[in-house]
């Protein structure tokens, strides 16, 4: 058994896509119209037959007090591996990326928390 997508709650998946292709770095993987909204993939560029990230709509009534929820407390809603913390967090923060959390060595890991413009706090890591 192998993950082969994972989503993201977006509030907007326009916005979504241009955030996470334009600063992230993913790619466009599937952008399939369904009615309202579209069936959205992005995928890493040094994986594009990997795991796929969807965009999904924040359109159910109990996402909306369930991101704020985790927003509040400061808690990123996923994570995402990078060779160098500290570089992606100066790359990123040069982009205009607002971070909740600058790289913070934490034991095996280096973690810092974005706000990824569409509702969610996000992690980036590192092994150390």
């Amino acid at each position: 058994m192998i993950i082969n997508l994972a989503s993201v709650l977006v509030d907007d998946q326009a916005k979504a896509l241009k955030f996470y292709t334009e600063v992230l770095g993913f790619v466009k993987k599937h952008d399939i119209p369904m009615g309202e909204f579209s069936w959205l993939t992005v995928v890493s560029p040094e994986r594009p037959d990997g795991v796929e990230l969807v965009l999904e709509p924040s359109s159910h009534p109990a996402v909306g007090p369930f991101k704020a929820a985790l927003v509040e407390d400061g808690i990123p809603f996923t994570s995402f591996a990078v060779d160098d913390v500290q570089k992606e967090y100066e790359r990123m923060r040069a982009l205009g990326v607002v971070f909740t959390q600058e790289p913070t060595e934490m034991g095996p890991v280096t973690v810092a928390t974005f706000d990824d413009t569409c509702g969610n706090l996000i992690q980036i890591a590192q092994q150390n």
